[in-house]
């Protein structure tokens, strides 16, 4: 069975008031994990603002951009040049004037489609994104002449149903741009380790699916908010194989997307499934 190991690079970014600042930081660190082998790279969720949702209610618009506004430009050149794949992460403007949160997925100077709209939106305190944000209504797998991945973003990362889609659709890695934290004070809840339970589920996705996984998290205190980074990757048997601290840094993992099919032939969860009796998934009878 051929092995192609693939680098990926994470950029655990640390985000402040100034998005200017935010997208060149961003442009720097991406770079770097292209100088250093990286084919993909992927940002944190939301890279170049503030975590807003936080406040239940603010006048963000003007943070909003268009699909070819300036951070997806910025990452055209970049992935032109250095002639990688980027999933940049953005406060999307979108058709009918309406607010998503996207990830964009360029490679080689081109913009891959379509791009995802964040599907499962959050509304707790702090996290008030119902307050912000449309939701999308589907998933999507992107090819690149190495790797065919999808993307999910943040809170989509609880539901299995959404790294299941993906994986059907034919996904040998699924990234998870994320902005998720303490309370500033309180690093434990009474319910237990939130950030130890936010890796698990993920890892559980890696093993019930065959696929790996990479979390990428932003770092720093905004607010209310102490963003854990802890950015990881796991490969097809559930196992970290890349884990970063809590501050800004760059995370390189190699992925080997043949271990894929090891994993799920042993396993065989795919081809033991029984559509026929998940129904109630969906509500129809």
């Amino acid at each position: 069975m051929e092995h192609r190991k693939i680098k990926i690079g994470l950029i655990q970014l640390s985000v402040t008031e100034d998005t200017g600042d935010n997208l060149k930081r961003a442009v720097l660190l991406a770079e770097q994990a292209a100088h250093d082998g990286a084919e993909i790279i992927c940002l944190p969720e939301l890279f170049r603002t503030p975590y807003f949702p936080q406040y239940e209610r603010k006048d963000v618009s003007a943070l909003a951009e268009p699909i070819d506004g300036e951070s997806v430009n910025a990452f055209l050149s970049f992935t032109g040049k250095y002639q990688v794949t980027a999933i940049v992460p953005i406060f999307e403007l979108g058709p009918g004037g309406r607010f998503f949160n996207t990830a964009i997925v360029l490679h080689d100077g081109a913009l891959l489609k379509p791009p995802y709209r964040k599907v499962h939106i959050p509304h707790d305190p702090l996290f008030f994104e119902k307050n912000y944000f449309s939701a999308g209504t589907g998933y999507a797998v992107y090819s690149t002449p190495i790797i065919r991945f999808g993307v999910l973003i943040c809170y989509d990362q609880w539901f299995p149903e959404a790294a299941r889609a993906l994986t059907l659709l034919g996904a040998e890695i699924i990234f998870y741009p994320t902005a998720i934290g303490w309370i500033y004070g309180e690093r434990e809840s009474s319910e237990g380790d939130w950030r130890d339970a936010w890796e698990t589920v993920q890892r559980g996705h890696a093993i019930a699916n065959g696929v790996h996984v990479a979390a990428v998290n932003r770092a720093g205190t905004e607010g209310d908010l102490v963003f854990w980074g802890s950015s990881f990757v796991t490969d097809a048997f559930g196992k970290v194989t890349a884990r970063a601290g809590e501050t800004e840094q760059v995370l390189l993992a190699e992925i080997d997307p043949a271990m894929n099919t090891r994993v799920r032939e042993g396993w065989g969860f795919l081809r033991n499934r029984r559509p026929d009796t998940y129904h109630i998934l969906t509500g129809r009878e």
